[in-house]
């Protein structure tokens, strides 16, 4: 195996371009006021990111999968993250088992 220098030159690069992003926004926020409105937003991020990568695979896998993706955009709105994953694990599986797909 062989390494490809335009390939390594690129996953440093993006490396280089996410930790920049992330120490950048922890730098800014610091000169930002955070008022409730945006708090919320901020807090909603996490969720909407799960859905965005969830849904499409979701919607178009089955019926245990679809009922799975709502139950977690439900508690979503209610749990913190790590919980509303744990809820879609928990209804896929026994969608699954009561549905048969």
């Amino acid at each position: 195996m062989t390494l490809d220098p335009n390939a390594v030159l690129a996953i440093l690069a993006m490396a280089a371009a996410t930790v920049l992003t992330r120490i950048g926004g922890l730098v800014l926020i610091r000169f930002v006021a955070i008022g409730p409105r945006q708090r919320r937003a901020l807090e909603a991020i996490p969720s909407a990111v799960l859905m965005a990568v969830i849904a499409p695979t979701a919607l178009v896998t089955g019926p245990a999968e679809t009922l799975a993706a709502l139950a977690t955009a439900l508690a979503a709105t209610r749990l913190p993250l790590l919980a509303a994953v744990a809820t879609g694990v928990i209804v896929v599986a026994v969608a699954r088992a009561l549905i048969g797909a």
